[in-house]
């Protein structure tokens, strides 16, 4: 009965080195993409907000075109331009939409493709 007991004591637990290998290539690839993706988010929140206030400010179709360009200038959006903007009229409000999609390049042919789309209330 004693060698027993000392036999299980002996046995060890843990993760192994190959584990800890694995879960670190996971953890790593997963702060890879998250680091790529979080420019691609905030960009959709600019987006957004320079839509909002083009289709506030603008009364025509150029003029809120032209409001999406300056903010997007300032605030380094490259994904859409106003010229992208789907402009329309619900009753008597404006409503600016848009879609657009980014990828990020993951290995060889693979990619993680974002597609977003939004409009204006």
């Amino acid at each position: 009965m004693h060698s027993n007991r000392f036999a299980s004591r002996s046995r060890q637990r843990g993760l192994s080195f190959i584990g800890v290998i694995f879960i670190g290539l996971i953890a790593v690839a997963a702060f890879a993409i998250g680091g790529q993706s979080v420019p691609i988010f905030l960009e959709y929140q600019a987006i957004k907000k320079a839509a909002a206030k083009a289709s506030k400010e603008g009364s025509t179709v150029a003029e809120i075109r032209a409001g999406f360009d300056r903010a997007g200038v300032i605030d380094n959006i490259t994904s859409v331009q106003g010229k992208d903007l789907e402009i329309g009229k619900r009753g008597d409000k404006v409503v600016v939409s848009f879609k657009y999609s980014r990828e990020i390049a993951l290995a060889g042919p693979a990619y993680l493709v974002y597609r977003f789309e939004g409009q204006t209330n």
